[in-house]
């Protein structure tokens, strides 16, 4: 029996959800990057990049290669990084929305009186 549609898209972005993924991705929009690399940038364990990569190499949307001793990553398409550009059109709009609502809160938030020194319970 055939995965429904959305339930495949669904697998996809809980591959994706994961920051320590996200940030491989996102360095990896420029080209191929060594580990070693990656694991300057990253600032992780060398077996939960290695774990997070294989998740990614997995899925199809990473590929590794291997240049003598060196092991390097880069994206397998060009959509991945389409896919986070539109991720972070998304994440700005929606902050700025917030950053809109913040701001008329405070607009419509009537003064609070300022607390007496020493006026409390004792």
């Amino acid at each position: 029996m055939q995965v429904p549609l959305y339930q495949a898209k669904a697998e996809f972005f809980r591959m994706l959800g994961h920051p320590v993924r996200i940030r491989v991705l996102e360095l990896l929009q420029g080209g191929p990057v060594a580990v070693r690399d990656l694991l300057a940038e990253i600032e992780i364990e060398p077996s939960s990049l290695s774990q997070q990569l294989a998740v990614l190499r997995r899925s199809g949307i990473v590929v590794s290669i291997r240049e003598g001793s060196t092991v390097s990553y880069a994206l397998a398409g060009g959509d991945v990084a389409e896919l986070l550009r539109a991720a972070r059109r998304i994440l700005t709009e929606l902050l700025a929305g917030q950053n809109e609502l913040l701001a008329e809160l405070r607009q419509a938030e009537p003064a609070l009186p300022v607390p007496q020194r020493g006026a409390g319970p004792h």
